[in-house]
């Protein structure tokens, strides 16, 4: 055979795309040529290869070498091309038996003495491979329990080139072993999680705390404002500790997500807690949104499921913040370059600490604020009117009094694993009220579901009436705060919202009333 073509595939977002390595071999000067759009690091690989074949005690083919990585219209990024390139080169050399690859693909980094090194992104690789019909992925060992999260397909790890040949040699093949998931492991992970910050420790904040429970019950989004140490941010922090845990199919997504982007552990591969993002207020638009030249996940993706933790958000940039907009409320971001469109979800709970003024205590009850009125003013104004309807619950968080302060005692504060069940219990009835509509939570109902399982009675449809004269709610306002007065009576296990759930609702958005 004069063209070898060894199957392997290139990343696309959270999805891959099939891609044939084409080797071709001439009686010309020797040296490597690779077509198909690749990057950089694709064309680095020239080297590694030639020295990978070398070292595994192999003879490096003495001609032109052209390897075209089809469709070539794509563009190939990373190191993972490396083995498939080095087992079509071999294959053209006779090495080994072409024929044999027939149903593999390949996909792994080469190290300059033929070992096999990890590559970004094998989840979503061998998934989409799994999806097309390829019933088998020889990758490195330290891919393989990523790999294997994927059912349906056989995955070989090999340590090195010659493991790799030795399988698909003319004489008698050496078969690597198969490995297999232990899905048990997963559910121990979620059963043996460790609480690091627990809403029991936190003195006073009732309010505080009521709000954030209702915030994890429907994934509404919160912002808190408040002096300086009274607790926002702890209160955040132990906001991650009542989320109710991953679904299989949710932990798997999000590996995806951290997968492509270099952040899983090789040896516990599977993200099993539901993520807490909490980027620096000098992040950039790409930093929060994603992008680059070559678009990658950025915060608000890698918080998919799970919170992004904005602490003093109006210092972050104004264009930063209103980049937000369109993944609140469409859970999704997409990312469009000149050369190409990726989509990324971006389902996650905003949840934002500020102080009312920049000295901090305006509206304080012990302490002077220095600020005048159109600093103050100034300051609030950086997070606008569109962003902040989009943020369900807006509450204040006041300084303790001297008696929380000196209060030892937490026996009647309610703890964070008493909080997760109440969640856990509001979140299966909305599963249950969901189940063929494609969502999970109240925050992510539309106006036909909205209508459905949001009505109101005329006492309800009165209060609401002079709610929206009083306090000039938008639509969106209006459907947020049904939404919300749904995931107040799922707390209470109530089948149809009440006059008490609404009116909770609304205390929860007059904070923008009062101080913006």
């Amino acid at each position: 055979m004069t063209v070898s073509h060894i199957l392997t595939a290139a990343l696309q977002g959270l999805e891959a795309v099939e891609v044939v390595a084409e080797v071709d071999m001439a009686n010309s000067l020797p040296g490597i040529s690779i077509v198909g759009l690749p990057d950089a690091a694709v064309n680095e690989s020239k080297e590694r290869i030639r020295s990978a074949i070398k070292n595994s005690s192999y003879n490096f083919p003495v001609k032109k070498v052209v390897i075209n990585l089809a469709p070539a219209d794509l563009k190939k990024e990373g190191s993972g091309f490396d083995l498939p390139m080095a087992v079509g080169i071999l294959g053209c050399s006779g090495v080994i038996d072409v024929e044999k690859t027939k149903g593999f693909a390949f996909c792994g980094e080469l190290s300059l003495d033929g070992r096999l090194r990890a590559v970004n992104g094998i989840l979503p690789i061998v998934a989409s491979l799994k999806n097309r019909g390829v019933q088998a992925v020889i990758l490195p060992e330290d891919n393989v329990k990523e790999a294997a999260l994927v059912s349906g397909i056989d995955i070989y790890p090999a340590e090195k080139l010659s493991d790799v040949v030795s399988m698909f040699c003319f004489e008698e093949p050496k078969l690597l072993p198969r490995y297999e998931f232990d899905s048990d492991s997963y559910l121990s992970s979620l059963q043996n999680r460790h609480i690091d910050f627990d809403f029991k420790d936190i003195k006073g904040q009732k309010k505080a705390k009521r709000a954030l429970l209702i915030a994890a019950a429907g994934g509404h989004n919160i912002l808190m404002s408040g002096a300086p140490g009274a607790g926002k941010t702890l209160l955040s922090k132990c906001f991650a500790g009542i989320l109710p845990p991953l679904s299989i199919d949710e932990a798997i997504e999000l590996t995806k997500i951290y997968s492509i982007s270099g952040l899983i552990d090789r040896d516990k591969p599977l993200v099993s807690q539901r993520p807490f993002r909490s980027p620096h207020h000098s992040a950039s638009s790409a930093g929060i949104i994603g992008g680059g030249s070559s678009p990658k996940p950025g915060e608000i993706t890698l918080a998919h499921h799970g919170v992004l933790f904005l602490d003093e958000v109006v210092e972050f940039p104004r264009s930063v913040l209103e980049v937000l907009r369109q993944p609140l409320e469409d859970g999704v971001v997409t990312i469009s370059r000149a050369m190409n469109s990726v989509k990324y979800p971006a389902d996650f709970i905003l949840l934002a600490a500020m102080n009312p003024c920049p000295c901090g205590y305006f509206g304080d009850t012990k302490k002077q604020c220095t600020c005048s009125a159109s600093q103050v003013q100034r300051y609030v104004n950086r997070l606008s009117g569109p962003l902040l309807d989009r943020i369900d619950l807006q509450i204040d968080v006041p300084r303790l009094s001297e008696e929380e302060l000196l209060d030892y005692s937490s026996s009647q504060d309610e703890s964070s694993e008493s909080m997760r069940l109440k969640v856990i219990s509001a979140r299966e009835m909305q599963k249950q009220r969901f189940k063929n509509s494609g969502i999970r939570t109240n925050s992510q109902m539309n106006i036909r579901l909205i209508k459905k399982y949001c009505k109101l009675d005329e006492r309800c449809e009165n209060m609401m009436r002079s709610a929206i004269s009083h306090y000039n709610l938008s639509g969106r306002a209006f459907d947020r705060i049904l939404k919300l007065s749904r995931t107040i009576a799922d707390l209470a296990g109530a089948k149809d919202i009440s006059f008490e759930h609404l009116a909770e609702a609304l205390q929860y958005r007059t904070f923008s009333n009062n101080i913006f």
